[in-house]
């Protein structure tokens, strides 16, 4: 019992930690470069914390119908080096 415990544990530090949803607004969109600035919340996954900063977006099609002041929630990882939203909808 012991030493499945200390497995799991092991396993659930070793392993990165998932993307969760953030909650954030949107203050600006640059469609042409696909990146978007978001003043969000810590993003635990990312070990960030809270502050506005430019994402590259994982699709084209997530800037679609956005515009600045939207609220959204949001998870992002890094993707090749980029710090990306990878998943984004809108709040409301």
């Amino acid at each position: 019992m012991l030493r499945t415990a200390t497995t799991l544990a092991f396993i659930a530090f070793a392993l990165p930690a998932a993307a969760q949803s953030v909650s954030g607004t949107v203050t600006k969109i640059d469609r042409a470069q696909g990146k978007l600035t978001i003043d969000h919340g810590p993003i635990r996954n990312l070990e960030m914390d809270g502050m506005t900063m430019v994402f590259r977006a994982g699709e084209p099609a997530m800037l679609e119908g956005l515009m600045a002041g939207d609220r959204i929630l949001f998870d992002a990882e890094r993707v090749n080096g980029q710090i990306t939203v990878i998943k984004l909808r809108k709040k409301g």
